[in-house]
């Protein structure tokens, strides 16, 4: 089994379902906003507001030490790792990883933020939520060009997303 990555927007459920997805396949998980704090000390969130270069580098960085590591895992990706050009680079040349896109709404992914608590720094706009509207449209055409398959994530429900990842990637 090649290791796989999950992309999509923020709370699309990219965590909780590679948490899943990683029991049933009974491999290692990582969240790669975790490694980069590990790393770093820093959450990518303080990061972010200190200078999104610097976050990009380290969470390329996190990216480019995991795919190192011939180990079998499921990776959960930051939501903006499609406007990191030097880990989009990373994942096009990668061999041994699958990419599975989390598709939600951008309605969703709103209500899903809002609910989470403060806006993330990355929306720190005059007019947040057209900012999100914009960066959804543009991040979801990055995030169908780079995966593997795409899988509607609506529902939300982590372990029945878990069970469809493992079946749509056993498929021809």
């Amino acid at each position: 089994m090649d290791s796989i990555l999950l992309t999509g927007p923020k709370h699309a459920g990219k965590t909780s379902v590679g948490r899943e997805l990683a029991w049933l396949s009974g491999v290692n998980f990582t969240d790669l906003d975790e490694l980069v704090e590990q790393q770093t000390g820093k959450t990518p969130r303080a990061l972010y507001k200190e200078c999104p270069e610097r976050f990009r580098r380290a969470e390329a960085q996190a990216l480019e030490y995991l795919l190192a590591d011939i180990q079998e895992r499921i990776v959960a990706a930051g939501g903006g790792i499609v406007d990191n050009e030097t880990a989009l680079n990373l994942l096009k040349k990668a061999e041994t990883i699958r990419i599975v896109y989390l598709e939600v709404s951008p309605e969703t992914a709103w209500n899903r933020i809002l609910a989470a608590g403060p806006l993330p720094p990355f929306l720190d706009t005059p007019n947040p939520r057209e900012t999100h509207e914009r960066l959804h449209q543009r991040r979801g055409a990055a995030y169908k060009a780079l995966a593997h398959i795409t899988i509607p994530a609506e529902a939300g429900d982590p372990a029945a997303l878990a069970q469809h990842i493992a079946a749509a990637l056993r498929r021809p």
